[in-house]
């Protein structure tokens, strides 16, 4: 099946809401868990330009790499490490202006100013994190979490 990805205009909620279209058709009917986390982070990436994208998947405890599009990323993370960890421990999203500013940040980049992450929450547990990296402070605000949240929910996993 042929996908050519366009990248959407308008503003940040019009962008992400033509995204979740073209999302929510290639994840629609298929059921591999790592063929859609792979999809979506190719797509967020090609939409916004971050500098990193993509999920850990909790395994055994802890947190280890997944798809994403970027540089070399770190492989684990623990529980509560970090704003990865952080939100799988919290079960919720977070928003970091500066990372610089966030106690216990793991620098897996020297180029991430600011980041956002969503957890991945089924059945009440956390199953993997969405992590997003920007090279600019304050990059991320309450438009990205809504519409970050809902991309997550539709992970089946």
């Amino acid at each position: 099946m042929e996908n050519e990805q366009l990248v959407y205009e308008g503003s940040k909620a019009e962008q992400y809401q033509q995204l979740m279209a073209n999302i929510f058709a290639l994840i629609d009917q298929e059921p591999e868990l790592i063929a859609n986390l792979a999809n979506i982070s190719a797509a967020l990436k090609t939409q916004f330009n971050w500098l990193w994208v993509g999920f850990y998947l909790t395994r055994d405890e802890e947190l280890v790499l997944g798809p994403f599009q970027g540089p070399v990323a770190c492989t684990r993370i623990q529980k509560g490490r970090g704003v990865c960890g952080t939100s799988w421990e919290r079960k919720e999203s977070i928003i970091v202006p500066d990372v610089n500013q966030f106690p216990g940040h793991i620098a897996c980049s020297s180029l991430s100013k600011s980041e956002i992450v969503v957890p991945i929450i089924r059945f009440g547990e956390v199953m993997g994190v969405l992590d997003v990296d920007s090279e600019h402070l304050n990059h991320f605000d309450d438009t990205d979490k809504k519409y970050l949240e809902e991309i997550v929910a539709s992970i089946c996993m």
